[in-house]
């Protein structure tokens, strides 16, 4: 396929030349009814390139095919057999892969370390989650992703399970090993879904971890907003082999999403398609370049440590790792990374990706180079002269894996849906859970709806908000109370 094409920005330039004027949303019209203080900030080119996509983009029957053929190139540009864009995120593209894959009250076998999309999913559709433990890395404090014969394990005991899903990389970075699950999968007929939403840029480099559709998933959920040129809310999921119809995946991404797409997102996510397939090794060899050299300046400063291969891969932890994902350990200053990173953007305006008990990361794409290096160095190396201005900082009680693993005892929908009360944190223990607790970023849930809540995850919850973690989907986000089922 021609991949110097790009059909939708094409069509886009198209409307803009031909003079269309539109008597159909959005109100705007072509930023002709924009406030102006609007204007002065976000600019023409918002406005002017948010058109409808049918009636707009392209005709009323859409007889161009614009989005089609734009998800054709895709498809062929990472070796999918099908293509779909979303203009809601992978929240939507995830809860759509579930919905494909399993029913209310059937089992889909899914890794305790999904991101609370997946869950959403769980609350939304009824299915009945089987939690597959992760990797658990005591010294660190750190779930890697869970392995194949953790799966197979889970199959062996839940043989009905329509199919398995599984996170890859872990906002950490970390991957798991895609092939030996996907082989587990098949050799019982059955579904894999790879949330690799942190992975958009893993088709487009040899020296990056393999990519789910080269592992074997029959579904892949990625975000091109996170390591892609997209825009915020893009994404893309992909399917091969016949374990899924693509008609069933695209009928439930119907249920999900908009009836108004952005054509924005639309065009961005064409744009960095063609950019990718023609530039990216070369985009990637400078960015895994300067990974190299951040990592190894970084780990130079005294009472930082940078995670590696040799810490989160290996027998009982992650298969691989993507080394843009830069997790810097910050335990040795005394500290946490919660304090860290409030003090560097307040300091040095440098927003950091993830912060936890421990660490922060910088999460470095093909759109770094030297100079955007340079300024998170100097930061770090501030950060470092100035530790004692951090410390003492509160410590979180972060429990070990037999206390921070609770109990399912209700389904995810009926315990959210079902009458609930609010009550003191110190007074949850042993009740239900009837919400999602999840420390934010990287939005992985310490609890979910219908779990049985434990004093230790309780207390793990508090001190971390006591020290800075931040838990928005909660009734009350300093979890000084809890919602629980009535009992």
């Amino acid at each position: 396929m021609d991949h110097t094409c790009a059909p939708v920005l094409e069509a886009l330039a198209a409307y803009h030349a031909q003079g269309q004027t539109p008597f159909t949303p959005p109100g705007h019209k072509q930023a002709r009814g924009t406030d102006p203080q609007v204007l002065e900030v976000l600019g023409d080119a918002v406005f002017t390139g948010d058109v409808l996509a049918t009636s707009g983009l392209d005709d009323r029957k859409s007889s161009q095919r614009v989005l089609e053929r734009a998800e054709e190139l895709m498809a062929d540009a990472v070796g999918a057999e099908h293509t779909f864009f979303s203009t809601c995120g992978s929240s939507l593209s995830v809860k759509a892969a579930m919905l494909a894959v399993a029913g209310p009250h059937e089992e889909l076998l899914i890794g305790r370390d999904a991101h609370k999309s997946v869950v959403s999913g769980l609350i939304l559709s009824g299915v009945r989650p089987v939690w597959v433990d992760p990797q658990w890395d005591a010294g660190l404090h750190l779930a890697h992703p869970p392995s194949a014969r953790a799966f197979a394990e889970a199959f062996d005991r839940h043989p009905d399970a329509k199919g398995a899903l599984i996170t890859s990389p872990t906002p950490y970075g970390t991957c798991a090993d895609l092939s030996g699950v996907a082989e587990v999968c098949h050799r019982l007929d059955k579904p894999l879904i790879v949330d690799e939403a942190w992975g958009a840029h893993l088709p487009f480099h040899p020296d990056l971890p393999t990519w789910a559709m080269d592992a074997g998933a029959d579904v892949c959920v990625t975000s091109v907003h996170k390591m892609g040129s997209g825009l915020e809310q893009s994404s893309v999921f992909h399917l091969q082999g016949d374990r899924l119809q693509a008609e069933k995946l695209s009928s439930c991404a119907g249920l999900l999403g908009t009836t108004s797409p952005s054509v924005l997102v639309y065009a961005a996510l064409d744009g960095w398609r063609r950019q990718m397939v023609l530039d990216g090794r070369k985009l990637y060899d400078r960015a895994l370049g300067l990974a190299e050299t951040v990592r190894g300046r970084i780990e130079e400063l005294e009472g930082l440590h940078v995670h590696g291969r040799a810490d989160f891969c290996g027998p009982g932890r992650a298969a691989d790792l993507d080394p843009l994902q830069v997790i810097v350990d910050l335990s040795a200053l005394g500290t946490t990374g919660y304090r860290a990173a409030d003090w560097l953007r307040e300091r040095h305006r440098v927003n950091l990706h993830v912060s936890d008990h421990r660490r922060i990361s910088a999460q470095l794409t093909h759109a770094d180079d030297e100079q955007t290096a340079r300024i998170l160095l100097d930061a770090l190396r501030d950060l470092v002269e100035n530790a004692a201005a951090l410390r003492p900082a509160r410590s979180v009680e972060v429990p070990d894996p037999p206390e921070l693993r609770l109990e399912q005892v209700m389904l995810p929908r009926d315990a959210f849906f079902g009458s609930s009360e609010q009550v003191p944190w110190d007074e949850a223990a042993g009740r239900i859970a009837a919400e999602m607790l999840t420390p934010y970023p990287p939005g992985i849930p310490a609890v979910v709806p219908g779990e049985r809540l434990g004093t230790e995850v309780l207390r793990y919850l508090r001190t971390g908000v006591e020290a800075g973690m931040v838990v928005p989907d909660a009734a009350d986000p300093e979890v000084t109370s809890v919602k629980v089922v009535v009992s």
